[in-house]
């Protein structure tokens, strides 16, 4: 039995738990951004209002604090949003032990004194101390983990027997991992599919959709061996997987597909999902301003397209 702190109780972190606790581990779940989240959950169910279900209640679901996180952990996991991981950097450097740390969060930073876009493991590890941090990502909705509806995703470490010996922990009979070294391959994969995602959400019907799911995946293969990942990992769960269980629903395919019907980007927001989280356009702002001045435009035609749908308020225009 290993001893595990996920670090994040949102629908990922909270669904999180269920491979791990059937497989036997002692987990322990906790929450720094969102207390009153903490508090719902911890109740005699452990009901999760956002993935609709009863926790395991093995559980063990605690308040945040250093003294929590200097606990003696087989593996911390963390779970937070994009928005988080500067602050979850602050605490996870002054770690007073070596613990192996896996990374959920999906997301790219552009890092203005490297003038760089960097992963979310990379954000992590910026400075001094160097973390043991390995990624999981791929095609894996929340709400279905919880209710152990079989997924597949991919581990990924420069070193493969650490991402192994994570998949022990976490592996069942009904989440099964992959392994890979190409750890920028794979968290780059996994962001930028959120992007293409609202692309492909654009077609006017499935036949444009279809054309347009194919183009995006020739320009990931472009960018993610721009930013020295491997090609080869953009055909595997982190890169066609993911592309493939956004674009055929949630929230990125279904800004497309009011981008395609003409709106504006703000327009569409404040009319349609003025309360929704729309992952890649933030990943758009974010990088933006990369990749307009440092990649050949011809090369992805899409994503240029796309950012200046949303970066700049235009309506989108896609000559594929």
């Amino acid at each position: 039995m290993k001893k595990i702190l996920i670090i994040g109780a949102g629908a990922m972190g909270a669904a999180f738990s269920v491979p791990l606790i059937d497989n036997n581990q002692k987990v322990t779940l906790t929450e720094p951004y969102n207390l009153n989240l903490l508090n719902k959950i911890n109740n005699k169910k452990k009901f999760h209002p956002a993935l609709k279900v009863n926790l395991s209640k093995r559980l063990s679901i605690k308040k945040f604090n250093s003294e929590l996180l200097n606990e003696k952990w087989d593996l911390i996991v963390v779970a937070v949003s994009s928005l988080g991981i500067d602050m979850m950097r602050n605490y996870l450097k002054n770690l007073k032990q070596k613990t192996l740390i896996l990374v959920l969060t999906k997301g790219l930073k552009f890092e203005k004194k490297s003038k760089n876009i960097i992963s979310m493991s990379e954000q992590l590890n910026l400075g001094k101390k160097r973390l043991n941090i390995s990624v999981l990502k791929g095609p894996c909705l929340a709400k279905e983990l919880a209710r152990k509806i079989k997924s597949y995703t991919v581990i990924a470490n420069k070193k493969l027997s650490i991402a192994k010996k994570i998949g022990k922990m976490i592996s069942t009979n009904y989440y099964i991992t992959e392994y890979s070294t190409d750890v920028k391959g794979v968290e780059f994969s996994s962001a930028i599919k959120n992007i293409y995602s609202m692309v492909v959400g654009s077609g006017e019907g499935n036949n444009t959709s279809s054309a347009l799911f194919r183009k995006s995946f020739d320009e990931m293969e472009y960018l993610i061996q721009h930013f020295k990942g491997k090609k080869e990992t953009v055909r595997g769960l982190a890169g066609l997987g993911d592309l493939y269980v956004s674009a055929v629903g949630g929230r990125n395919s279904k800004m497309g597909e009011y981008l395609g019907k003409g709106f504006s980007f703000k327009n569409a927001k404040k009319k349609f999902m003025i309360n929704d989280t729309i992952e890649g356009a933030d990943l758009a702002n974010e990088i933006a301003p990369y990749i307009l001045k440092k990649i050949n435009k011809k090369k992805i035609p899409l994503m240029i397209a796309l950012l200046n749908a949303v970066t700049k308020n235009k309506k989108l225009k896609i000559n594929y």
